[in-house]
């Protein structure tokens, strides 16, 4: 899905957020892959992208566990979001957003989390109305977030969303948008350990959500919410593809992205 091109002139998603996050500020761009499509990676995106924008690659690889751990015989998918973040670690020395690659957040909500990261004491997240994350094509998950004084409280998963699932359409849910600190890496690896002698290794995954509650638990941060009205696209399903399309060449047409992103 990462490299799947839906702009006018094959860019993929990841290029429209580097864009929408440039024009909101950042300066850097760090891209967790496997070691093993870093070559194909970097000739359908990266080099266009590092023309824009300092760019630093991670590696994020099934066997980059701590000992005594060994990675099951059976295991396949990566450990997840969280051991993703934490693989960037040694590139971050400063306040950084995270953010999914497959994922079109759009512009607003790059200016909301730029926003946020200012903040010297608290973490930060952008959130979305319910309505703007829903896809036309099936059923979605989402999480709910629970947001008290204008900070997140909780998040739950809430599984097989459509537009008639009777959640209220103004219910703010994550995307994944996260803004943080480098005090989250020990965190990341303390919660990694704890995922990795507790899980069940062969099909669990270590995911940001998680780690985020235990921080705002154990009262280390504050994860002020900052709400978009971003309407998000994604491609959970093989028909979303023409939607997420037909939407940026809407945008490109409306002037809010050149019809060339990297001239």
């Amino acid at each position: 899905k990462q490299i799947e091109p839906v702009g006018p002139h094959g860019e993929v998603i990841l290029e429209f957020s580097v864009y929408d996050a440039l024009e909101a500020g950042f300066d850097k761009a760090v891209f967790v892959i496997k070691k093993a499509i870093e070559h194909d990676f970097r000739e359908i995106i990266g080099k266009r992208i590092e023309k824009m924008i300092d760019v630093e690659y991670a590696f994020q690889e099934l066997d980059d566990i701590p000992a005594p751990y060994t990675v099951p015989e059976n295991r396949v998918k990566p450990w997840g979001t969280g051991q993703a973040v934490l693989c960037a670690k040694n590139l971050i020395n400063g306040p950084f957003a995270v953010i999914n690659a497959d994922d079109f957040y759009g512009a607003d909500a790059f200016m909301k989390i730029r926003e946020g990261l200012r903040d010297p004491d608290d973490y930060c997240m952008v959130g979305y109305r319910l309505a703007n994350t829903l896809s036309d094509n099936g059923s979605v998950s989402r999480g709910v977030c629970d947001i008290k004084d204008g900070c997140l409280a909780d998040i739950n998963e809430h599984t097989a969303l459509t537009k008639d699932s009777g959640l209220d359409p103004d219910t703010v849910v994550s995307m994944n948008m996260w803004g943080l600190k480098p005090d989250i890496f020990p965190v990341l690896r303390k919660k990694f350990d704890e995922f990795l002698a507790t899980s069940d290794i062969t099909k669990d995954e270590f995911q940001i959500p998680k780690v985020i509650d235990s921080v705002i638990k154990s009262g280390l941060h504050r994860v002020r919410v900052y709400h978009t009205d971003s309407v998000w696209y994604g491609m959970t399903y093989h028909e979303d593809k023409k939607q997420v399309a037909d939407a940026i060449k809407k945008m490109t047409d409306e002037g809010i992205y050149p019809e060339e992103l990297w001239k």
